[in-house]
C-alpha cells in the first residue's frame, strides 16, 4: 500500500460501504475500501434476504454482498484487507493507522464500519446463526410462520423484536436472566399485555439445537430463582435444565457500533458509540459527522433502523456528500494558488 494521499477512504465493506463505493468510483474518485475483519458485514450471516428491493425471489446475504462488491470494481473502486485502528483527523490530509501496520492518508473518510450484534455465548450459536438463530426480526421473522420461537434479551430491543414477531410465529417466548425488565415502561407493558407473548424469567439461553440443513428444532434453558442462572452453574450452584422445541431463536441483546478507533478524534457519539450525523442549513440530514471530510452511513450511525436497503440509501449519500466536500477543496486550493500567483501592484 502506497503513502499517497488518496482523494477518498471508505471504511467497512457491507451493504452501506459498497454503495458508497460504486456511487464514489463512478464519480471518479478512485474510491480505496478497507474491508474490515468481517468483509461484508452482517449481511453475510442471513442465508436469504427477502425485503431488498429488485429481488422478488429473494437473494443470499452472500451473494447480495459478492454482488455489490463486483459492481463497485467494475466502475473502479480499489479493495483492501485491514480495519482502521487509530485516526488523526485533524487537517488535511487525514491520517489513519491500520491493523495490517500501514499508515495511510486520505483527503476524506466514509465510516461504514457497522454495527455488531452481541451474542449471549450459547452453544452452537456459531452453527447457527442465519439458518434459525437471527438478530434481526424485521429481517427474519417471515422465515418463522406458525413457529414457537425464544427471543432472547430483557431491554427495548427484545421487547421490539418480540411484538414484530407476533405477526408471523405461533407462540413467542421472552427469555431473560433476571425477574425484572430493563426495557422503558411502555415497552415493557405492550410485551406483557400481548396475548402470544409469554415470559421466562430468572431464564438463559444454554444451548441451541438443530443444524445448517433442518434449522433451528430446539434450545435448552437453565433457570434458577434468584436469576443469572449460567452464572451459577459455572460456580457448581445447582439449577433446571428444560429443552423446549422450538423453530427459531432471536437474539435481542443489542448491539455495538464499530467505531472505536474514533474514540480520540472530533467525531461526535452517543453514549452507546453510533456516530452523530450533522444537518445542513435547511434542516435536512446529511451524512456529514462534526469533523470535515468525515461521514458516516450506515448501522454505525443508526441504532433504530439497522435494514440493508437503509444503510444503501446512506451509503449513496456519503458518497455524494464526500463529491461535494472534495470540490469544495479542490476549488479553495484553485483559489489560494490563483491568489497567490498574482503580481504585485505598485501603490497608486
Amino acid at each position: 500500500m502506497t503513502q499517497d494521499t488518496h482523494d477518498l477512504v471508505i471504511a467497512g465493506s457491507g451493504v452501506a460501504g459498497l454503495s458508497a463505493a460504486v456511487y464514489a468510483a463512478r464519480a471518479d474518485l478512485d474510491p480505496l475500501v478497507l474491508e474490515g475483519d468481517e468483509p461484508g458485514g452482517q449481511l453475510t450471516l442471513t442465508t436469504d434476504v427477502e425485503n431488498y428491493l429488485g429481488f422478488p425471489d429473494g437473494v443470499g446475504g452472500m451473494e447480495l454482498v459478492q454482488r455489490g462488491k463486483e459492481q463497485a470494481k467494475q466502475f473502479g473502486a480499489r479493495f483492501e484487507h485491514g480495519r482502521i485502528e487509530d485516526a488523526d483527523l485533524d487537517g488535511q490530509p487525514l491520517e489513519l493507522s491500520l491493523s495490517t501496520g500501514d499508515t495511510i492518508y486520505t483527503r476524506s473518510l466514509i465510516v461504514a464500519t457497522g454495527a455488531s450484534a452481541r451474542w449471549v455465548g450459547a452453544e452452537n450459536e456459531d452453527e447457527l446463526m442465519g439458518h434459525g438463530l437471527s438478530t434481526c426480526a424485521t429481517c427474519d421473522g417471515a422465515f418463522h410462520r406458525g413457529d414457537d420461537v425464544l427471543v432472547v434479551g430483557g431491554g427495548d430491543s427484545a421487547m421490539e423484536e418480540a411484538l414484530f414477531l407476533t405477526k408471523f410465529a405461533d407462540s413467542v417466548t421472552i427469555v431473560h436472566r433476571r425477574e425484572e425488565l430493563r426495557a422503558s415502561e411502555i415497552m415493557a407493558e405492550r410485551a406483557r399485555e400481548h396475548d402470544d407473548i409469554q415470559f421466562r424469567w430468572n431464564t438463559e439461553l444454554e444451548a441451541i439445537h438443530g443444524s445448517q440443513e433442518e434449522g433451528v428444532t430446539g434450545a435448552t434453558l437453565v433457570s434458577h430463582p434468584d436469576g443469572y442462572p449460567r452464572k451459577k452453574a459455572e460456580s457448581g450452584v445447582d439449577v433446571e435444565r428444560e429443552t423446549v422445541d422450538v423453530g427459531g431463536v432471536f437474539y435481542g441483546v443489542g448491539h455495538t457500533p464499530n467505531t472505536q478507533f474514533l474514540d480520540s478524534t472530533g467525531v461526535e457519539r452517543d453514549e452507546s458509540g453510533y456516530i452523530f450525523t450533522q444537518t445542513d442549513d435547511a434542516g435536512r440530514p446529511t451524512a456529514q459527522t462534526a469533523v470535515d471530510g468525515v461521514f458516516a452511513a450506515g448501522d454505525v450511525a443508526d441504532p433504530r433502523y439497522r435494514q440493508a436497503i437503509t444503510s444503501a440509501g446512506t451509503g449513496s449519500m456519503a458518497a455524494l456528500d464526500a463529491e461535494e466536500f472534495l470540490e469544495t477543496l479542490d476549488n479553495a486550493g484553485e483559489s489560494t494558488a490563483t491568489a497567490n500567483s498574482r503580481p504585485e501592484q505598485s501603490a497608486p
